[in-house]
């Protein structure tokens, strides 16, 4: 069964910046998609974005222009560049990849 592990979350500051790393063991091509999820406290869990094989990007409307979802295929890890964090970003970001990270905990606050 494949690993995900999720690394890179933290507290910072409204409109600060965070990147958020997610090793996949394996070879991470056998995996057509491959995206970010989020689920804050008392919330359901929620995509954030997803990246095929080939690049193809989608994002959810309230991170456009904010996030940034990116794979490396020969290290197998997927990115989530995360700018201009507001509080309303605060919440538990998973990785997926035909299964589940435990995910990592993003706090926006001053």
């Amino acid at each position: 069964q494949v690993q995900l592990v999720e690394s890179g979350g933290g507290l910072v500051q409204p409109g600060g910046s965070l990147r958020l790393s997610c090793a996949v063991s394996g070879n991470i091509l056998r995996f057509y998609v491959t995206g970010w999820y989020r689920q804050a406290l008392g919330k359901q869990r929620e995509l954030v974005a997803t990246i095929t094989r080939t690049g193809t990007t989608n994002y959810a409307d309230s991170v456009k222009g904010r996030f940034i979802i990116s794979r490396d295929n020969a290290k197998n890890t997927v990115y989530l560049q995360m700018n201009s964090l507001q509080p309303e970003d605060t919440a538990v970001y998973y990785c997926n990849a035909g299964s589940w990270g435990l995910g990592t905990q993003v706090t926006v606050s001053s």
